[in-house]
């Protein structure tokens, strides 16, 4: 059993996240800023007041744990855009002062930087709307953060080109680099799956200081 702490506890994709580890008999901290949103309940689930972007917040939240894990940003919309890429500086920076005792990052990304079979970027693709590019490149520019950061143990998990609320099916294939994509040419993943895909790093991890994205 792992400890692990997850700010946007609330979120789509963090809320499964929390589900999944619960389920698996995990004790869970949800951090959010609104306590009374979180509806999961569970014997092994705590929910506390966090601040992604507050360092000592973060310090506070992360503690103790072995996992913290960032779904800020994890696709709920536009207004989430201000807050990725600093809060992967602040996630750091208070992951730094635990020093030796801080636990491991999982981090969810995007899948704008991604490669496509033609060689190109899932971002160069013609016709996304102006918010949703915004979301892309603020994700980009927090792995490429990430990608600097060697004294903390981060993982940033991209998803498929379309995730969304589904099943569970507990399979999926993962890529480094590239857009993860099916048969029929679609690339997708529900949320369900996606937690499993993040869960399953926590407790085999293969991926410390990699990003890596999941598909179906």
């Amino acid at each position: 059993m792992s400890k692990i702490a997850v700010f946007g506890a609330n979120g789509t994709i963090g809320s499964r996240i929390v589900r999944e580890a619960l389920n698996r008999g995990h004790q869970v901290t949800a951090v959010v800023r609104d306590p009374a949103k979180v509806t999961e309940q569970h014997p092994n689930l705590t929910v506390t007041t966090g601040d992604v972007l507050d360092p000592a917040s973060v310090a506070k939240a992360a503690a103790g744990q072995d996992v913290l894990v960032s779904a800020v940003g994890g696709g709920d919309g536009p207004g989430h855009l201000a807050t990725i890429e600093p809060a992967a500086k602040a996630l750091v920076a208070g992951l730094r002062t635990l020093g030796s005792a801080a636990p491991r990052l999982i981090a969810v990304g995007g899948a704008g930087s991604l490669r496509t079979p033609d060689g190109k970027q899932v971002w160069d693709a013609e016709g996304l709307p102006e918010w949703l590019l915004q979301i892309m490149h603020a994700h980009g520019d927090a792995l490429d953060y990430y990608r600097t950061v060697t004294d903390v143990t981060w993982t940033n998990l991209s998803p498929a080109g379309q995730i969304e609320p589904g099943d569970r099916t507990g399979d999926y294939r993962t890529e480094l680099e590239e857009l993860v994509i099916g048969a029929d040419g679609s690339s997708r993943i529900s949320a369900e799956d996606y937690a499993v895909a993040a869960v399953d790093e926590i407790e085999h991890p293969r991926h410390p200081g990699q990003r890596f994205a999941c598909g179906y």
